[in-house]
């Protein structure tokens, strides 16, 4: 009983300091809660972003905000074709010293912090991009044979303009599955937009300030791991990603004649976890129903493709999760 009380406390303290870091990045990123509260979630749960936008609606503002906030060393790579892979994560120079004998040393290269924003990433060509899978899911890179261990924690943030695709090389599937949500950043409403334009045009620009340190982060994530997740929830969930799974018997004839291929295994994990950080983020001890709801197309959207056929008939991925979430949603509560 007593570990299960430090566990309720300690995820309600963990809970005010949340909404202290989401009030202090939300001073400078205007408007867009969803996009804050998607944003700290893959950071809360030890993963990373896709945030996909057209330029200048404050990706990159958000993430240097969000890099103070959480007390994290941030460096930033403007992805370009020319970008190579040493260019991310560093080289061996040789180096001549004082007595004239000569020796390789390593250079680190910016993959070397704890929050990473790739800036663009779908211009740089499918080598430069394959640089970072290592990174993403191993928290290490390997340079001249030799393993180079990341200082934990380590997020990657990448950007990516849904237009303009001139130039630019797709991210492979195996590179979209590691990141752990992809973040849709929209057109903010007029009233939204006013206020943008009254707190960024005048003399003063609005601060954030640090609420976390990287070892705090450390704790926070892992307390997440150890909130409680219904019985329900779990089974919601993997009702949900096998719903999406064009072989599945579970699959509804929509999913079958419109889906490609769909989410594997880390779609669920993904879900575990961020609906245990949403849950956090809206001052609640456990997650529900809603919450799965919510984190469903965020995890799911950048884990499946429309085949051909679907295509063909103008059909979205966004419409397609929606009406299966719904479904799922009523098949749950009719039983």
């Amino acid at each position: 009983m007593t570990d299960q009380s430090d566990l309720l406390a300690g995820i309600e303290a963990l809970e005010d300091r949340l909404a202290e870091a989401r009030a202090s990045i939300t001073r400078r990123f205007i408007g867009q809660e969803r996009v804050v509260d998607l944003t700290l979630s893959a950071v809360l749960c030890g993963g990373h972003g896709l945030l996909v936008g057209l330029p200048g609606l404050g990706k990159t503002r958000l993430v240097e905000t969000v890099a103070t906030v959480m007390g994290l060393a941030s460096n930033r790579i403007q992805f370009t074709p020319d970008l190579m892979p040493a260019d991310i994560l560093g080289s061996e120079v040789l180096e001549t010293g004082h007595d004239g004998a000569r020796a390789f040393k390593f250079i680190p290269g910016p993959v070397f912090c704890q929050l990473l924003m790739a800036d663009e990433i779908n211009r740089a060509s499918p080598r430069t991009q394959s640089a970072l899978l290592q990174a993403m899911q191993e928290r290490q890179v390997t340079v001249a044979g030799e393993d180079r261990a990341l200082t934990p924690p380590f997020h990657v943030l990448a950007t990516q303009n849904p237009i303009e695709q001139e130039g630019t090389y797709p991210l492979p599937e195996a590179q979209l599955d590691r990141f752990l949500v992809q973040i849709d950043v929209d057109y903010p409403d007029r009233g939204t937009e006013r206020d943008i334009l009254l707190a960024t045009t005048g003399s003063e620009d609005a601060e954030s300030h640090r609420i976390f340190a990287a070892e705090e982060l450390i704790e926070a994530q892992e307390l997440l791991r150890r909130m409680p997740v219904g019985e329900a929830v779990l089974e919601q969930i993997l009702d949900l990603v096998r719903a999406f799974r064009p072989d599945d018997d579970s699959a509804g004839q929509r999913v079958r004649d419109s889906v490609a291929w769909g989410p594997g295994p880390r779609a669920a994990q993904a879900l575990m976890l961020t609906v245990r950080a949403r849950a956090m983020l809206h001052g609640r001890l456990a997650p529900d129903a809603e919450d799965v709801a919510a984190m469903a197309q965020p995890v799911l959207i950048h884990r499946m493709a429309l085949n051909f056929a679907a295509r063909a008939r103008g059909e979205s991925l966004p419409d397609l999760i929606a009406a299966t979430v719904n479904h799922v949603t009523r098949a749950e509560a009719a039983a």
